[in-house]
C-alpha cells in the first residue's frame, strides 16, 4: 500500500514533467447532476489520459533497477500504450507495444507518434496481453503488466491532487479496466485518512470486476464488447481485486446507452470530450443521481481519446457499436 509520503514524493516526481490536472465544478453539470460534482480532468495530460502518470513513475523505476534492459513489451487498447512508450522512448528504451485487431485507430497512430512499435494481435485486450507475455520473453524484454505497485504510485497522483484540492468529498465514481485507477485512488484516501466512498463503475458488457467481487473470487468473463474501450476486460488482475474489493463501497454497471448519455453531457455542459471509459465515471453518478443529490462527489474523466467518427456518432445521438 502507498502512504502519504508515497504519495507526496511521487507527485513531485510527475509534477516534474507534466502539471497537475485541474477539478472543476460547472454549473450546467450540477444541475443535470443534481449534485456538486468536481470533475477530476485526466483528459488533460500531455496524452490524454491518467495513464502516463504511472508510465512516468514505472520507467524511472525500472531504469534505476534495471538498467540494461534494451526495452518493453507491454499490451493495451490505447491509452496505457500511449504513456509507455512516451516515457520508454525518453529514457532511451524501445516500446513494443500490442493492441487487438480492429483497435482505435486514433490510438493506435497517437502510439506511433509517441515512439511505440505497434503490433496488431488477437481479438481482445487479454489475447493481445499473452502475446505480449509471450514475445517479452522471447525477445528478453521487461514486460510491463496493466497494473503494478510501480505504475499504481503514479496513477494514484491524480487522486492525491483531487483529496488534497477538496478532501470532504462524499463519493467518488472511478472507472474499472484492470484496476490501476480505482485502486490509486483507494490507497490515496486511504494513506490521507478521508472517508470518501470509491464507487467503481464498469460496463455492464465487461462485468469481470464485478462479478468477481460479487463472488469473491476472480471471475473471467467470455466476452467485453463495449465502445469504452478502456473498460473492455475480461481477465481481472489478481493484485488489482485484493484492493478494490475490500476498498471500493460499491461496484456498478452502465450500459452502453448511458455512456453515450454522458458524452454528450460532458460535451454539452463543460465543451469536454471525454472517451467511452472517461465518461463512464459520470453515467454511474447519472444512474445514481436519487441518492447523491445535494453531496460533494467527484468524477474521475479519464481520458478524451474518442476516434473522431465515434464522436461524431455520439454528438448525433447514437451509441457505436462494436
Amino acid at each position: 500500500m502507498l502512504t502519504r509520503t508515497d504519495l507526496e514524493t511521487a507527485a513531485a516526481f510527475v509534477h516534474a514533467r507534466m502539471p497537475p490536472t485541474p477539478q472543476h465544478s460547472y454549473p450546467l453539470l450540477n444541475a443535470a447532476t443534481g449534485a456538486q460534482t468536481f470533475v477530476k480532468h485526466e483528459n488533460h495530460t500531455p496524452t490524454g489520459a491518467f495513464k502516463v502518470r504511472g508510465a512516468l513513475t514505472f520507467m524511472d523505476w525500472l531504469t534505476r533497477t534495471h538498467p540494461d534492459i534494451p526495452g518493453i513489451c507491454t499490451a493495451t487498447r490505447g491509452n496505457h500504450g500511449q504513456g509507455q512508450a512516451w516515457a520508454a522512448t525518453g529514457a532511451g528504451l524501445t516500446a513494443k507495444v500490442y493492441v487487438p485487431r480492429g483497435n482505435s485507430v486514433e490510438k493506435n497512430a497517437a502510439m506511433h507518434a509517441f515512439g511505440a512499435e505497434l503490433i496488431e494481435f488477437g481479438d481482445d485486450f487479454d489475447t493481445a496481453r499473452l502475446e505480449a507475455i509471450r514475445v517479452a520473453e522471447a525477445e528478453g524484454l521487461f514486460l510491463v503488466p496493466p497494473y503494478h505497485l510501480e505504475l499504481v504510485r503514479g496513477v494514484a497522483t491524480y487522486a492525491y491532487e483531487l483529496f488534497y484540492a477538496q478532501p470532504d468529498l462524499d463519493t467518488v465514481y472511478v472507472p474499472i479496466g484492470c484496476g490501476s485507477g480505482i485502486c490509486g485512488t483507494i490507497m490515496a484516501r486511504d494513506a490521507m485518512g478521508l472517508d470518501t466512498k470509491v464507487v467503481g463503475v464498469v460496463s455492464d458488457q465487461a462485468q469481470a470486476a464485478k462479478l468477481s467481487v460479487d463472488a469473491g473470487r476472480l471471475i473471467e468473463t467470455n466476452s467485453a464488447s463495449t465502445f469504452a474501450d478502456g473498460m473492455a476486460v475480461r481477465m481481472p488482475v489478481q493484485e488489482a481485486f485484493d484492493v478494490y474489493s475490500k476498498g471500493a463501497e460499491r461496484i456498478i454497471t452502465v450500459t452502453d446507452d448511458e455512456v453515450a448519455d454522458a458524452i454528450r453531457l460532458y460535451f454539452s455542459s463543460t465543451h469536454n470530450v471525454a472517451e467511452g471509459a472517461g465518461a463512464a465515471p459520470l453515467a454511474g453518478l447519472m444512474q445514481e443521481r436519487e441518492a447523491m443529490a445535494g453531496r460533494k462527489v467527484g468524477v474521475i474523466l479519464c481520458g478524451g481519446n474518442i476516434d473522431t467518427g465515434w464522436f461524431k456518432a455520439v454528438l448525433d445521438g447514437q451509441t457505436p457499436s462494436v
